[in-house]
Parts: C-alpha cells; sequence; structure tokens
C-alpha cells in the first residue's frame, strides 16, 4: 500500500508525503514517491511536480519502525529515490514544512527547487546515532550552504530554523500562508519563466585554504568527540565534498557510512534512541488507555528532592502546592527554589518574567487541606515505613477520589504504602533521583493494584515534565538501586583484597562511568547505605558484605557532607582528596582478617564491577521487575552515569560476549565463594541458544 497521495492541481501534480507522525522514509513511502514520480514523467499534461508533507513534517527521515530490518534496505533505498528524482526531466519541488530532518533533509537536497515556511526546523541529525548522514548529505548540503554552516550542522546534529538559511542556495522562496498554495504559485512561475532544473550535485564548490579549515576543525571536535567517532568521520566526508568529484565523495560518504554503522558506539547509540521510545510502552497497558487530567500537583517536603520535583512541574507549566511541618522548612525550601531560578536567570536561560511566572504557580503550606483540589500528590518524605504510612493515611482523608498518590520512595515496599490506603489502585512509586531538576531518570513503581489509567498517566506526566520513565515492578530497591547494590558490594571486596578508593575510582571513570563507587557513595552519604546494609544484616543474612565500610561510617566519615568520607573534602570544594589515613585504616583492616593484599589490575575491577550489575539485571528480567533489558539500560544512562557509548550494562555485555562474561562469572564465583556470581539462570540460558540479553 503507498503511503504517498497523487494529485493533479492543474498542470502540476502533487505528491503528498503520508506516513504519520513524521512521514518517515519507509518502504511504502519510498515506493509511492518513485510511483509518483512516474506518473507525472508519464503525463504530459504534468509540467512541474510537487513534493510535500504535513504542517508537523516534510519528513523525519528513516522510519524508526523499519530500522535495521530488510525493508529499510530495499528497493527503491533513498539513495534510488534521490536519483530517480534528479534524473526528472520536469521540476521537482519540495515543500518543507514543519520538521524536516535527516533522510528528509537528503530527499529535499535531490530536489531541483526547494521552498519553505519560516519556521521549518532543518536537521542532519545521524551522527547522535554514531552515523553521519549517508544518502548525499555530506555531499550536497556544503553545496547549498556553504562548507562552515553544512559542517556544523552535520558534526553537531542540532536543527536550525529554516529562516537562518535564508539567502543561501538551500531555498529558492519562502512562502508566506498556506504553503501548498505557494509552492503551486512557484511552480507556475518556475514553469512559465522555463527555468533550467537546478541538480545540487552540479553545483562547484570551493573553499580557499581548506586543508588549514579542516585540520582546524579536527582539533576542534576530537576534544568534544570523546570516545565516539562519527564526528571525525563526518569531517572527512565533507571534506571529500571538496577534493573529490561528486560520485567519488559519495562513494566517501558511502564507505564511511558502513564502517560507523559496525561499531559499538553507533550500537550503543541506537539502542539508546530505540530504548527510550520502547520505555515507554507498557505491555500490558494499550497506547489508547484514558489518563486522568493532570492539572494541580501536590509535594510533600520542601528539601532538596521535594524541592526538585516542584521545579519540574512549574517548569511545565503546573501549578504546585508544597507541603511542610515547619514554617522554616517551608521558607527555606522556596527560597532555595527561587534561588535556582535566579542562578538561570543570571546564566540566560530564564526571563525575569518566566522566573515570576512559575513562582507565581507555587503555593507554600502547613495543611494537608491545602492538597483537597491536587490530581496527583508526590511525598518525599524521609526514607522509613512509619513515615511513609502516616503521610499515606492523611492523604487518604483528604485527597479528591481519583486523585493519583505516589511515593518517592528509593527502595521501600509500594505495596505495603498503597495499603495504608484504601485506594491502592490509585498508589504509584514515582522515584526521582537527585538532583530531580536536572536528573532525566524516573523510576515509576508499578504496585500490585496500581490502576492502568495511573500508569498511562504517570508516563504521560513524566514526557510533560521531560523525563525519561521507565516501568519498575516491586522488590527492594526496584531495579536501579538492587543492581547498584552489588556493584558498590563487589568494589569492597575489591579493598579488601589491595585495590584503593582512587584505584577503583579512576579504573571505573577511566572505562567511562561519571563517578566510581567511592566517590557515589560520598556524594549520595556513606550513612545511607550504611542504613541499608543495617538492614540487610537482618533481612537477608546469606548475603556477604565487606566489612571496612561501615568501619568507616562508625567514624562519622559520611562523605562530602561531613568532609570526611572514603576521601577528604575541603571546605565549598566538592574534588575528592585521597586520605592516607583511610589508606592506613584498610592496612590494619587486612591485617585482622589476615589478608595478604595483591595487585589488582583496572580490567579485573570494571569487569568484576560492571558484570555484578549484568547479572544481578539478568535476575531482575527473569523475576519480572523489569520488563525488557533496554529498560534497565535507560536506568542505568540516564540516572547511574553508565557511558552512553557502552549502551548499559546489558548491551554491554552482549558486546563483550554472553559465553565470555559467563565465563568470567564462573571464575569470580570459584576465587570469591559468593554464591552471587552463579551466572542467572537468564544468562545460562541465553548462552545455551546462542542468544543476546537485548
Amino acid at each position: 500500500m503507498s503511503s504517498a497521495n497523487y494529485e493533479l492541481h492543474g498542470s502540476t501534480a502533487v505528491i503528498t508525503l503520508d506516513n504519520p507522525p513524521v512521514n518517515g522514509l519507509g518502504f511504502d513511502l519510498r515506493c509511492g514517491i518513485v510511483a509518483g514520480i512516474d506518473q507525472a514523467a508519464a503525463d504530459p499534461a504534468v509540467k512541474a511536480v510537487v513534493l510535500i508533507g504535513s504542517d508537523r513534517a516534510f519528513s523525519g527521515g528513516a522510519d524508526i519502525r523499519e530500522f535495521g530490518s530488510p525493508k529499510s534496505f530495499a528497493e527503491p533505498n533513498l539513495h534510488s529515490v534521490i536519483n530517480i528524482i534528479e534524473a526528472c526531466r520536469k521540476p521537482v519541488i519540495a515543500a518543507i514544512g514543519g520538521v524536516c530532518m535527516g533522510g528528509g533533509t537528503e530527499l529535499a537536497l535531490g530536489c531541483h527547487f526547494r521552498v519553505a515556511v519560516a519556521n521549518a526546523s532543518i536537521a542532519l541529525p545521524e551522527v547522535k546515532l554514531g552515523l553521519l548522514p549517508g544518502a548525499g548529505g555530506t555531499q550536497r548540503m556544503p553545496r547549498v550552504i556553504g562548507v562552515e554552516a553544512a559542517l556544523n550542522m552535520i558534526v553537531s546534529g542540532n536543527p536550525v530554523a529554516s529562516e537562518k538559511l535564508k539567502g543561501t542556495a538551500l531555498f529558492d522562496e519562502f512562502i508566506d500562508g498556506d504553503l501548498l498554495q505557494g509552492a503551486l504559485a512557484f511552480s507556475g512561475k518556475v514553469v512559465a519563466e522555463k527555468r533550467p532544473l537546478k541538480r545540487v550535485r552540479d553545483i562547484k564548490i570551493d573553499y580557499p585554504n581548506q586543508e588549514a579549515f579542516f585540520q582546524f576543525s579536527r582539533n576542534m571536535v576530537k576534544g568534544v568527540a570523546g570516545p565516539f567517532p562519527a564526528p571525525m568521520k563526518c569531517i572527512d566526508a565533507v571534506q571529500a565534498a571538496l577534493t573529490k568529484p561528486f560520485d567519488q565523495g559519495m562513494k566517501v560518504e558511502r564507505t564511511l557510512f558502513l564502517q560507523l554503522m559496525g561499531t559499538p558506539e553507533s550500537r550503543a547509540l541506537r539502542h539508546a534512541f530505540f530504548g527510550e521510545r520502547t520505555a515507554s510502552k507498557i505491555p500490558d497497558v494499550p497506547a489508547d488507555t484514558p489518563t486522568r487530567k493532570i492539572a494541580r500537583v501536590g509535594v510533600i517536603g520542601a528539601g532538596t528532592m521535594g524541592g526538585g520535583i516542584t521545579m519540574n512541574f512549574l517548569n511545565a507549566g503546573i501549578p504546585v502546592t508544597m507541603l511542610e511541618m515547619k514554617q522554616e522548612a517551608l521558607d527555606k525550601g522556596i527560597a532555595t527554589i527561587r534561588k535556582n531560578y535566579e542562578n538561570s536567570m543570571k546564566k540566560g536561560k530564564l526571563t525575569q518574567e518566566k522566573l515570576d511566572q512559575r513562582m507565581g504557580m507555587l503555593k507554600g503550606t502547613m495543611s494537608y487541606d491545602d492538597f483537597k483540589d491536587a490530581d496527583l500528590i508526590i511525598e518525599a518524605v524521609f526514607e522509613e515505613i512509619g513515615v511513609k504510612e502516616a503521610v499515606f493515611k492523611k492523604l487518604d482523608e483528604v485527597a479528591k477520589p481519583g486523585a493519583i498518590l505516589a511515593s518517592n520512595t528509593s527502595t521501600l515496599d509500594v505495596n505495603k504504602i498503597a495499603n495504608f490506603t484504601k485506594r491502592p489502585q490509585d498508589v504509584v512509586g514515582m522515584h526521582f533521583f537527585s538532583p530531580a531538576n536536572v536528573m532525566k531518570l524516573l523510576e515509576v513503581v508499578r504496585g500490585a493494584a496500581t490502576a492502568k489509567d495511573v500508569m498511562a498517566t504517570v508516563m504521560q506526566v513524566a514526557k510533560k515534565i521531560r523525563k525519561t520513565a521507565v516501568v519498575s515492578g516491586v522488590c527492594d530497591g526496584f531495579i536501579g538501586n538492587r543492581m547498584i547494590e552489588h556493584y558498590g558490594r563487589v568494589a569492597g571486596f575489591l579493598l579488601e583484597e589491595g585495590a584503593t578508593p582512587a584505584q577503583v575510582d579512576k579504573a571505573m571513570e577511566k572505562w567511562g562511568m561519571a563517578m566510581g563507587p567511592f566517590r557515589m557513595g560520598d556524594l549520595a552519604g556513606n550513612d545511607i547505605g550504611w542504613a541499608i546494609r543495617k538492614r540487610r544484616y537482618v533481612e537477608k543474612p546469606s548475603i556477604r558484605y565487606a566489612k571496612f565500610a561501615d568501619r568507616l561510617c562508625e567514624q562519622g566519615r559520611y562523605g562530602q557532607k561531613t568532609g570526611k568520607g572514603w576521601y577528604l573534602y575541603q571546605a565549598g570544594n566538592r574534588k575528592a582528596i585521597p586520605d592516607p589515613e583511610v589508606d592506613q585504616m584498610l592496612e590494619d583492616y587486612r591485617k585482622e582478617l589476615g589478608i595478604t593484599p595483591r595487585k589488582i589490575s583496572d580490567a579485573e575491577i570494571v569487569a568484576r564491577c560492571i558484570y555484578a550489575l549484568v547479572n544481578e539485571g539478568a535476575r531482575i528480567l527473569e523475576d519480572g521487575i523489569a520488563s525488557r533489558a533496554s529498560d534497565i539500560d535507560m536506568i542505568y544512562l540516564t540516572g547511574y552515569g553508565f557511558p552512553l557509548h557502552r549502551g548499559g550494562p546489558m548491551l554491554y555485555a552482549d558486546e563483550v560476549g554472553l559465553y565470555n562474561v559467563a565465563r568470567s562469572m564462573k571464575e569470580f564465583a570459584a576465587s570469591s565463594g559468593d554464591s552471587f556470581w552463579e551466572p542467572a539462570p537468564l544468562i545460562v540460558k541465553r548462552v545455551a541458544e546462542g542468544k543476546s540479553l537485548t
């Protein structure tokens, strides 16, 4: 079935791209475009062709629903479509409105003429998937907007407003009013004036002293590209547009595109791209599930977490009532929010008008009665089940029927919390990550009784406040913290065996983690982990822990907040300074245990810490706590500083090879005697079947 509609408007054939939501260039649409061009070419009455999309999008590029499938490469592929358009003997005019991205931009560049509305968004964003434009974008764009502008656009992948490209050869005319009518009028002029067909590939391109320019560009890009190869390859491809004939430049582009397609970095970025979109889909909650209206929000707690949560909603234009038990705490919380906005204003990220508007939507209160009109109430109080019980029993009394009651708990049982109310179907976990106004991740914890429309509503709200929402079932620590506990536990044993906190952290950070486990502990507060371990000693005595972290906490070394933890901290400075006192304490501790320290390689540190995440992640999948391996990866990419170029712990295990990971785990099990290291049954099963985790 064709995804393109063909209509005659006088002597102009109009081919309308029709593949919602963004006219992705799937197989059917590509066939439809070619069929339309062929029909117009064969009809003597047709003098010109207009290619147009919807108000929302000319085309967003490749159809992600076909990504990686045989259909995405089937003929006519995008190269063939563009060649057919270029070869057409009748003028083909791209009429661009809304989004024009990636392959959509390359399609427009293959047309003889281009008209646009002033607010269209033009982009070649392939670099964000670890790729480069693969259908002529690197060869044609420099010919129409100039080498520097094209290189900036391709290397950054960022969209550019069409009006900023006014005066370049990219656009022949800007349309005021209706795009189709304007395009038809332009088509009439082209025919009446017998304008020669303009092929972008034929435009001569020159740039004085281009070698020096490209060397400068490489030096600049190298510093920001980090571990990703695509930005540097983009420069190589654009340089080929200047130094080689068009067809040879196209061959260079194609070779580089295929090279990048096979890199682990591109696989990681594509995995994250699809993982983010998949995470928003809950298998048993249909996409058309009705949602509840969220017009007013209540937040309990004006501390760091409560204030951060509140800012998310104010930023999205949703009024918030924030509750505290003491006036002093309430005033301090409101003042902190104002100060955060003032800091944004000083950096030019916010206007005074916006600041006043957001603060005007915030109401402070010390009375639960002020929540009677709230559609969603989120508690951000102390992480103790008795405190949560008191809060939810009170909310059950005052909240209106149908209000969603959410807990920001990071570890506690959401089912228990729900049962403190007479409406467990309305209770859900919304676990924000600190600082809540900055961190992208929102772990949405689905209780046994949580209603489907509550889940659909919370996922919709997450999108509105610009969070990446991932659903978790109920278990101790949910997905992220359940896994990170074993990451930290394994790191503790590395210290017992001979590593130092600084060595472990440096190895993990060099590998790509935003922060090593011990710096992370100092930032979060070592007393938090201590409290969890003390609970574990009673509830799960079979889990082994290195006890040195407890000894540290017994001395009040809680981290940054006390100036001492695994490291030393100077007042007003977050820089972690290795502490010889901790090293000495470690030496004494090892002697007590009769351990002779050994030299531990960075490779072993990384393998043990990351494979701990993988093994527990596999168990989480088995238990049904996470629906998909990619959901686990999204949690680690957006909430735990996992390096984007590695794609998340589960994808990384697949990159290393699940067979190899399982063998390493067995070696760790044999050397440590820790039953945790027995590979999870899911890993054993996937290895036996020759399958991956993702």
